[in-house]
């Protein structure tokens, strides 16, 4: 697969898509249509995905305005409003399909977040289907003859950036291995209170990326009702992380969830429920910190007198 010198952002709060250069400058701009749902990378949202992707697929070359695809293989068919009023049901895939694949792993690619897993394409739709507003459902959606043109100008290999700039983070559950690979990129974590272990399944780690698929912070839940948690340096307490590893530790039935914490992450601490439990560690690898308890979303069953 070649890679293109072009690149294509597609700005979702602008529902626009731009192609650059290499030097960076517009080339063409075009408005589309991005997931009526809003944004998001989870299979099943049906929201558009966010982040860094690369064009997979080129499919469609030579085909007629209109044709209909499904399963990304031609159907023989033209789209028209009588086929339309006899399919009204169909999520209908037009004259080309860039079929995207996301590049940050954990956020936009593997388990359940991956972009071409979920088919998402840039394609052609209806002339009937709105355009510059939310309608889709995940892809991005082009006018027919805006994405011929496009797909005359790009190659397997573009790099396709999906922006939507927000504050909020995002927590998603990844498998060992990315797990690993992004820990790496963090600051070392925070230590593990010493407890007799409590034997259970590990659920999967969690990691926290923002609105680009840039990863923040990492936590996993270890045997005994600790948490280890990988930050970046100077961003504080990971609270939205720390709130889904209570959701975690709550669903294997922990009433509390523990950790070590350096310092500069105490008054975070407190702020979101935390109690300290421990004078800061005299000696060791973890020297100066100290262990602080969260109450985990457990539901308690109370039990009442008969």
């Amino acid at each position: 697969m070649k890679s293109s010198r072009n690149r294509i952002e597609v700005d979702i709060p602008q529902q626009r898509l731009r192609l650059f250069n290499a030097a960076g400058e517009l080339q063409r701009e075009y408005t589309v249509s991005t997931a009526r749902n809003g944004v998001g990378e989870l299979s099943g949202s049906y929201q558009t995905p966010r982040g860094r992707h690369v064009i997979r697929a080129k499919i469609g070359a030579g085909m007629p305005l209109n044709a209909v695809f499904r399963g990304r293989r031609p159907t023989g068919e033209v789209h028209t409003p009588e086929l339309a009023a006899a399919n009204p049901d169909r999520d209908w895939i037009l004259t080309r399909i860039l079929w995207l694949s996301g590049m940050q792993p954990g956020f936009n690619r593997l388990g359940g977040v991956d972009s071409m897993h979920r088919y998402i394409y840039i394609h052609g739709t209806p002339d009937s289907e709105p355009m510059g507003e939310p309608a889709s459902h995940g892809c991005i959606r082009m006018r027919n003859a805006d994405v011929a043109a496009l797909f005359e100008l790009v190659d397997a290999g573009t790099e396709v950036r999906i922006l939507a700039p927000t504050t909020n983070a995002v927590c998603y559950p990844v498998g060992t291995k990315v797990a690993d690979a992004l820990a790496a990129r963090l600051q070392p974590p925070t230590g593990v209170t010493p407890h007799s272990p409590v034997p259970c399944i590990a659920p999967p780690a969690l990691a926290m990326f923002d609105h680009a698929g840039e990863v923040l912070a990492l936590g996993r839940l270890v045997p005994g009702g600790n948490a280890e948690l990988h930050g970046r340096p100077n961003n504080g307490l990971p609270v939205p992380l720390l709130r889904a590893l209570q959701q975690q530790a709550g669903a294997l039935g922990w009433y509390n969830l523990r950790a070590l914490v350096p310092d500069s992450w105490l008054q975070a601490c407190l702020d979101a429920g935390g109690e300290v439990v421990s004078e800061p560690l005299p000696s060791g690898e973890w020297m100066g910190e100290r262990a602080v308890r969260w109450p985990s979303f457990a539901q308690k069953t109370i039990v009442t007198p008969d």
